[in-house]
């Protein structure tokens, strides 16, 4: 088996049989497989990744005035919303292109959608110079879940099976919503290395519930250099309101060589994982500086810092974190313009089941992430469901000891995974 077919058997078809095998009750499967190999215009996945990127910025401005940590994977909310768009017509779908950034044309949108996914599923066998072992992980999977016995429009099902490898998973919110609710949180749990769990609260979905689309992607990589436990020691970090606390701090005293950048009022450099095809990005805004500098932060800044970027000895210092959050995106999707979407008497989403019946009841976004001294581990599932009705002077010096925003990275297409910030590591 050569290594192309090795690659596509490993990261695409092993994990479909494993989820086949484990799918619960009936399936109501396309007759159409996924197209592995799609033919789509470099410029095509180029165009998707920057309106992806520009979406996380505007998301991230509108989650920002909540307090804490915050984590969210802008891929996943993304992708889990694509599979939605498909089926939208109208000034429904027109809302949701303009509020997610979506610019391609349909027949183009959705073949590019399913090139990035395949490209970034198969990642971590892309890096041929790192024992198989210390390859990164990078899981993303997308799952339907619709009332047995609605009336889903074949083409419909088409479109998500052979852009997006989701078959649709029939269970019966009508009468049997515990039980739904239970499945499609299992399907997370499982898909996320049980770090999200319980996405669905009690009480969600209900009888009128129709249709559930589910993303859930899982990341876990090794640094590159990895951090000295027995250096870690307690240190001081700033927050938010000038109190000082202390927390465990992850340090390099000698000094390693990343890519750093700097500018008026903040530092950034670039952590690498194995293979050097993801990385975090951590952007450092000068103490006092946090809520200035994070109101300016767009796309078209971030893009500029990631840039600027270039190789220097960097002497480094970071905490260690964890943390999940939770975010129900309803009200800042319509806030962000997407109105009609959730309007029962305005929502067009005749493209699933041929009705105007449909509607986004509510949008769920769970997401974990830990970092310490070997790397980071990150998970995040989105879902969407529609009802019916002191260091030597010859480098830089960069104490994170402040508050601070991070994106987890593919390097080779900019596909922004995951981001935040941290401004309370405890």
């Amino acid at each position: 088996m050569n290594k192309r077919l090795y690659a596509l058997f490993t990261a695409v078809i092993i994990p479909a049989l494993l989820l086949s095998a484990c799918r619960p009750g009936k399936v109501a499967e396309s007759k159409l497989e996924r197209v592995l190999n799609p033919e789509v215009a470099a410029p095509d996945v180029e165009q998707l990744v920057a309106g992806n990127t520009a979406f996380a910025f505007d998301l991230y401005q509108e989650l920002s005035p909540s307090s804490g940590n915050m984590v969210f994977s802008p891929y996943s909310i993304s992708l889990a919303f694509a599979m939605v768009y498909g089926g939208a017509r109208g000034e429904t779908a027109s809302q949701m292109a303009q509020t997610l950034h979506y610019t391609l044309a349909d027949e183009q949108f959705h073949p590019a959608f399913n090139a990035l996914d395949l490209d970034l599923t198969q990642r971590p066998d892309h890096a041929t110079d790192v024992a198989q072992k210390d390859r990164f992980q990078l899981n993303i999977a997308n799952s339907l879940w619709g009332q047995d016995g609605w009336s889903f429009l074949p083409d419909y099902l088409d479109l998500l099976a052979v852009n997006y490898g989701a078959g649709m998973h029939l269970v019966d919110f009508e009468h049997a919503t515990e039980n739904a609710r239970k499945q499609i949180n299992d399907w997370v749990s499982n898909q996320t290395n049980k770090h999200i769990q319980d996405i669905i609260p009690q009480g969600m979905p209900d009888p009128s519930t129709r249709l559930v689309l589910a993303n859930a992607i899982y990341f876990k990589a090794t640094w590159e250099n990895e951090f000295d436990p027995n250096k870690t020691a307690d240190g001081s970090f700033t927050l938010l309101d000038g109190e000082t606390v202390n927390v465990p701090m992850m340090g390099m005293e000698t000094g390693e060589q990343f890519s750093y950048a700097e500018g008026d009022g903040w530092q950034a450099v670039a952590l690498p994982y194995k293979g050097g095809l993801t990385e975090m990005v951590v952007i450092v805004p000068d103490l006092g500086n946090f809520n200035a500098f994070e109101s300016t932060m767009t796309a078209d800044r971030y893009n500029e810092i990631v840039t600027d970027l270039q190789t220097q000895k960097v002497f480094l210092s970071m905490p260690k974190f964890t943390f999940e959050t939770l975010y129900g995106l309803s009200d800042t999707l319509i806030q962000m313009g997407m109105k009609d979407a959730f309007d029962p008497s305005l929502a067009d989403f005749s493209g699933m089941d041929g009705t105007h019946t449909l509607y986004i009841g509510d949008a769920l976004h769970k997401a974990f992430i830990a970092v310490d001294e070997k790397g980071t581990e990150a998970a995040a599932a989105t879902i969407v469901l529609m009802m019916a009705g002191a260091m030597p002077p010859q480098g830089v010096v960069l104490t994170i000891d402040r508050p601070f925003f991070y994106v987890i990275r593919d390097v080779p297409s900019g596909t922004i995974l995951f981001m935040g910030r941290v401004v309370d590591p405890r």
